[in-house]
């Protein structure tokens, strides 16, 4: 019941933007049969109290919260049309502006302002022009958002190449492959995530690298999916760390013992999968007779209130003598706040967190997401001097269960 007055200050909040959406909603129908019209504003207001009993039941009833189906698709369709009403308020409140603007002309100017006035009204009407591009522009955010349920199991193979001149030889031409925030809580189609293992698999990698957020919150949330992955197997391993989400901080625990069991069941799905896990440690990998070291450490995230688990100073050390680094950190942030200030010899960081939002806008000449506004680094590759950073745009989902624009990432970096 915590959430349920923050769930009740949101639902006022989108009445208002009803009632306000509803005026423009008059204005694009006023031309129309008395019937059609009242047809359509009768399914506005049934299509929004739906909305609102939604979203206010939610605290309330119990098969809801445990209700998959409600978490991830009613939950994101009440996000989508909050926004979508927002952003055509925007466009509905400067066209109010305006109108104000004009009305006070005519006051203070009285005549100039006569010709903008209505004759049925005896005040400036709205813009037609301008209730349709604010419900047009948010019918398409909404329903672009509805397409998007189709992507969130499109994966997408990225094939990239670095270079490194201080590579070992015995590693050129080594081919890993990155995943990240696999999100299992979210998943209802095994046989899709199968389907993701296999182009992984099809790709041969030599080692397999995952940088955290393997469940949304609990344990547990692997046990129809622990076989899925267990499938990955690669000839130098696989390695993994851990993400924000994998320790259960977004969870109310009744005690503190059960939130350590969970992270400890955590661990041991990771060791049945056959992934070493690296907490705040480091490997040597070996090809004939030269190493190249690999570094993983716990979530360290230098953005909001992300908890900063990882010790660079613990996972570091013993690494000194070995010319070729690669460090798992499952926050970007870690890269610019920690990594390339006090560890300059890290030759590769890779990295998850961001999901690329989900959302945005890619192509060989342009790359936008929401995002971007809180990381600099959010999805691909970045490089400053030396040092290079990848960010995976994630496996799975969470909280939107869907992809636009920027689809689940398979990347397969073969260094050179």
């Amino acid at each position: 019941m915590r959430n349920a007055g923050t769930l009740w200050v949101i639902a006022f909040i989108m009445l208002l933007l009803d009632f306000y959406v509803f005026q423009a909603v008059r204005v694009v129908t006023q031309n129309l049969s008395d019937r059609v019209r009242m047809w359509i504003h009768i399914g506005y207001w049934v299509f929004s109290v739906l909305a609102l009993l939604a979203l206010v039941s939610f605290p309330y009833v119990q098969a809801l919260q445990q209700s998959k189906f409600y978490r991830n698709y009613i939950f994101a369709i009440l996000v989508g049309l909050f926004f979508a009403k927002l952003i055509a308020a925007v466009f509905f409140l400067t066209d109010d502006l305006r109108r104000v603007a004009l009305w006070l002309m005519s006051k203070i100017f009285p005549g100039t302002g006569a010709q903008y006035m209505s004759n049925n009204e005896g005040g400036i009407p709205r813009s037609t022009f301008l209730s349709w591009l604010g419900l047009g522009l948010g019918s398409s955010l909404f329903g672009t958002l509805l397409y998007g349920f189709s992507n969130k199991y499109n994966y997408q193979v990225k094939r990239i190449k670095l270079n490194y001149p201080n590579l070992p030889a015995s590693f050129r031409g080594l081919k890993l492959v990155h995943i990240s925030d696999v999100h299992s809580g979210s998943f209802q189609h095994k046989k899709a995530v199968n389907h993701g293992i296999d182009l992984i698999l099809q790709q041969n990698p030599d080692l397999i690298l995952f940088t955290g957020d393997l469940v949304n919150d609990r344990a547990t949330e692997m046990d129809d999916y622990k076989d899925v992955f267990a499938r990955l197997k690669a000839p130098l391993g696989v390695y993994s760390t851990l993400g924000n989400h994998d320790y259960g901080d977004y969870v109310a625990w009744p005690t503190p013992n059960e939130k350590a069991a969970n992270l400890d069941a955590l661990k041991k799905v990771h060791a049945d999968m056959g992934w070493r896990l690296l907490m705040n440690e480091h490997v040597k990998l070996e090809r004939n007779g030269e190493q190249i070291a690999l570094l993983g450490i716990e979530n360290w995230g230098a953005k909001g209130r992300f908890p900063k688990y990882g010790k660079m100073n613990e996972a570091h050390p013993g690494t000194e003598n070995i010319s070729f680094k690669i460090l798992m950190s499952h926050d970007p942030s870690h890269w610019d706040a920690q990594v390339r200030t006090e560890y300059p010899d890290i030759d590769l960081m890779l990295a998850g967190h961001t999901h690329g939002m989900q959302f945005g806008i890619e192509n060989p000449y342009f790359k936008w997401s929401p995002v971007q506004w809180m990381y600099k680094q959010w999805a691909g590759l970045y490089e400053e001097g030396k040092q290079k950073l990848y960010v995976n745009r994630g496996f799975g989902f969470i909280g939107y269960p869907g992809r636009v624009g920027i689809l689940p990432e398979i990347t397969v970096i073969e260094l050179v």
